[in-house]
């Protein structure tokens, strides 16, 4: 179903924000009273505050200033109990040896959930490695003001479903529970025709561990190997459930499909949820659930973006590819029969004009350019388990690039959606469209774009939900500072963000919350808050060298306070290595900026 309507209000009025820094923005916004407002925090330039936490100590909502802060619940390596927050465990729950024989925890704490069940509050942390771990905590509210602190941890097992795979981002359905992801699964493809360790990627080699294989021992083969890693395993939302007792319950959905999932967002009507496809040339995805509250069975849809105009990030209407219906219960069924690439596709050797011989389609995804035709009646299995692939072929869009978070302005009907780039399948040709439909032709932007869509009902679809067009909402801007000056490691405007990531909106207050996952962009970080009728930008936290600011969640109320979540994941771990001092430096942060008085 495609939707039309004018799209040249919008344009316009996205250009007018597009096109300034926060600095500008701000200039001639000073006589509007804001219904909230935090304190801006200056970009780092000293050493000390490249390597410091910097978040508002003041925000004013509603006309009334309080004094926040950053709060720290845990860090990786906390132990809180008997058990350590952010160890790795295998299928047997013991700990995760790195090679050196020392335990494995992880500093990549990627999303924390909020949880209150009952008369407790429940934090669900999921960290980013191969095995991917989760940690169930229970926290203490502290009722004068509201701060939390951590008062048991434990890590949720995942044996029933061969483990957990790198779990990036997340959300919280509408009906409490935590919504985690798999992210970069591994190429089936190459997987099943390999026929040495030597031609397994070694980011997937490290899942071994989890089996209690050495991956990286001489006498382990690759038999051995794909003897414990069925590919298919991994690569779909996890929902996790917490009962009042302190126990958690957890469901792959199998029926949502497999991809590089970054996160999956659950809209108000409990069954329409998005899934964003992070790396490049991915797809963009809506599931629609036979019931609400129930994400185990349902029709998937892959995005087609035909472009109007390509200004300000560009604009696109949008018609969503109907992938079929599965459930989780058989789609699982066929990964655990061993079900492989080669049972799914037929596959001819790409021509060097980008064509294919008859009987096979060409498409371009983030494994390069393939001519494959699906097997007779496995069109639902492919949709699942090859969703990427099986989308291109349907003729949806794969050409999208670093795909981050999703987020949704209740107030005014619109999704957003993070691009960190918008280059390589974005740009109009080049290697990256070679054997594709070149649906997106805009000009590279390495600093990236968060995208608004607008949301209608859809009869067709059967949902309320349903995203008509994308378009730029606010871009950052490439900029060349001098080598001697104090913002010379910054190859983005340090006044405008850098590589949106994840990201949140607060209701009934016209701010997205913008996090940056940024290297040579930013080289500190940043968390902004963005006023989406203004285009205020303003700088609400930073984060130290080689970091990235995930998991920005909003909690409007929980007994009366508001929460923004906020991880710091791997300090000098993406960059800046150097400039670390203390190993203990590194460790993780999990915590949040607050707390803020509760907003209904």
């Amino acid at each position: 179903m495609k939707f039309f309507f004018c799209c040249t209000m919008i344009s316009l009025v996205t250009a007018g924000i597009l096109a300034g820094s926060a600095d500008q923005v701000d200039a001639g916004q000073k006589d509007s009273p804001e219904p909230i407002e935090f304190k801006s925090v200056a970009f780092p330039t000293s050493a000390m505050d490249k390597r410091s936490i910097l978040a508002s100590d003041e925000v004013t909502v509603d006309g009334k200033t309080q004094a926040i802060g950053y709060n720290t619940i845990l860090r990786s390596g906390d132990t809180i109990g008997s058990d350590v927050f952010g160890l790795l465990v295998d299928e047997n729950g013991k700990p995760v040896l790195n090679k050196d024989g020392s335990r494995h925890i992880s500093n990549d704490n990627d999303f924390s959930s909020l949880l209150p069940i009952g008369n407790k509050l429940f934090m669900v942390s999921h960290f980013e490695s191969r095995p991917g771990a989760m940690y169930l905590t229970e926290l203490e509210q502290n009722k004068a003001d509201g701060k939390l602190e951590a008062v048991s941890t434990k890590s949720i097992d995942f044996s029933s479903f061969g483990g957990l795979w790198v779990p990036c981002a997340g959300s919280v359905t509408p009906w409490g529970t935590h919504l985690g992801s798999e992210e970069y699964p591994t190429n089936a493809r190459v997987m099943e025709q390999a026929s040495s360790m030597d031609e397994i990627e070694d980011y997937d080699k490290p899942m071994a561990r989890y089996f209690n294989l050495d991956p990286y021992a001489k006498s382990t083969t690759v038999d051995d190997f794909r003897g414990v890693f069925k590919a298919y395993r991994y690569g779909y939302p996890v929902e996790v459930t917490v009962s009042a007792d302190g126990n958690a319950s957890v469901q792959k959905h199998f029926a949502m499909g497999r991809v590089a999932v970054e996160l999956a967002y659950v809209m108000p009507d409990n069954r329409t949820a998005y899934i964003s496809d992070d790396g490049t040339n991915v797809g963009f995805f809506m599931f629609v659930a036979d019931r609400a509250k129930d994400l185990s069975s349902g029709t998937l849809y892959g995005a087609k973006w035909n472009q109007i105009h390509d200004a300000h990030g560009g604009y696109a209407e949008l018609d969503w590819v109907n992938l079929g219906h599965a459930d989780d219960d058989t789609i699982q069924k066929a990964i655990e029969g061993g079900t492989a690439f080669s049972d799914i596709f037929k596959v001819s050797t790409p021509k060097d004009d980008g064509s294919c011989e008859q009987g096979f389609t060409s498409i371009r995804t983030t494994t390069g350019h393939e001519c494959l035709q699906v097997q007779p009646g496995m069109e639902s299995i492919a949709s699942r388990l090859e969703t990427r692939r099986y989308a291109a072929m349907k003729g949806a869009t794969t050409e999208f690039r670093k795909e981050e978070g999703i987020t949704y302005d209740e107030d005014n009907r619109k999704l957003y959606v993070a691009m960190s780039q918008v280059a390589k399948g974005m740009e109009d040709g080049g290697k990256h469209d070679k054997g594709g439909p070149n649906h997106i032709r805009l000009p590279k932007n390495k600093c990236g774009v968060v995208y608004g869509l607008d949301i209608r009902p859809d009869v067709t679809i059967g949902s309320d939900f349903v995203a008509a067009n994308m378009y730029g909402v606010v871009a950052g801007t490439m900029h060349k500072y001098p080598r001697d000056g104090d913002f010379a490691d910054n190859s983005c405007d340090v006044n405008a963000i850098a590589n949106p990531d994840n990201i949140t909106y607060m209701t009934g207050h016209d701010t997205l919350i913008i996090g940056e996952d940024t290297g040579s962009g930013h080289q500190n970080d940043a968390i902004w808050a963005f006023k989406t009728k203004t285009g205020k930008l303003t700088r609400i936290q930073t984060t130290p060298y080689g970091s990235e600011t995930t998991s920005p969640y909003f909690y409007p109320d929980i007994n009366g306070y508001a929460y923004l979540m906020s991880v710091v994941q791997h300090p000098y771990g993406e960059s800046d290595g150097d400039k670390l001092r203390d190993s203990a430096a590194a460790k993780a942060y999990t915590g949040y900026i607050g707390p803020l008085p509760a907003m209904n």
